[in-house]
């Protein structure tokens, strides 16, 4: 009852938010920067690419500032107002998973079309929220393990390549634009991005 509520609201107070008719942005493949010669700034490119998909709403919203995620393209609350909780997944009054369950699920709302799920369903540790900062700035928190879930380079590769919930953002169910490109391509940028050295372009605003 709690989720049908909140579906409900959401479809009278959101109704701007539905996903517009436009064509879905691409990602370039590593081969596409074959031709800048300089290494460090190879990898520079490899990563501003991949970083489309990082700063997309599908991956924002999950990685907010607060810890409370927002929904829509447009990054608003999310609705009814949940907090992350001691594991991310909701507290015990509300977890994710009054709403959320293993796959998306279809409602029959002509605003809100379907409400998003998967096996993994949480909130980004507070550590990983990126929500506001700098491609520079995510570049740098993505690969310090103080602050990308205590991952090396090679198993953040691997979470971002194969992870299912990562994989969501190019499934995101109907009434949501998916993440540019896919997760194949996506991992392969962050491949090639940590094989060229891991630079990061200089932190400025």
């Amino acid at each position: 009852m709690k989720c049908a509520r909140a579906v409900a609201l959401v479809g009278v107070l959101l109704a701007a938010t539905t996903v517009a008719d436009t064509p879905l942005e691409p990602l370039r493949s590593p081969q596409e920067f074959d031709s800048i010669r300089d290494r460090a700034a190879r990898s520079k490119a490899y990563f501003t690419e991949a970083a489309k998909v990082l700063q997309h709403p599908r991956c924002l919203n999950c990685h907010p500032a607060t810890r409370s995620p927002t929904q829509g393209d447009d990054l608003h609350p999310h609705v009814p107002l949940v907090q992350a909780g001691p594991e991310n997944k909701g507290t015990k009054e509300l977890p994710c998973s009054s709403c959320h369950g293993a796959a998306n699920a279809a409602t029959l709302g002509a605003r809100v079309k379907s409400i998003p799920g998967n096996d993994h369903w949480s909130l980004a540790p507070a550590s990983m929220a990126w929500q506001g900062l700098t491609t520079a700035e995510i570049c740098e928190q993505i690969k310090d393990p103080k602050r990308n879930g205590n991952r090396t380079l090679a198993q953040l590769e691997k979470h971002l390549a194969e992870d299912p919930l990562v994989g969501w953002a190019w499934d995101p169910g109907e009434g949501r634009a998916p993440a540019p490109g896919s997760q194949q391509v996506f991992g392969q940028l962050i491949a090639a991005w940590i094989k060229t050295g891991a630079h990061c372009e200089n932190r400025s605003r």
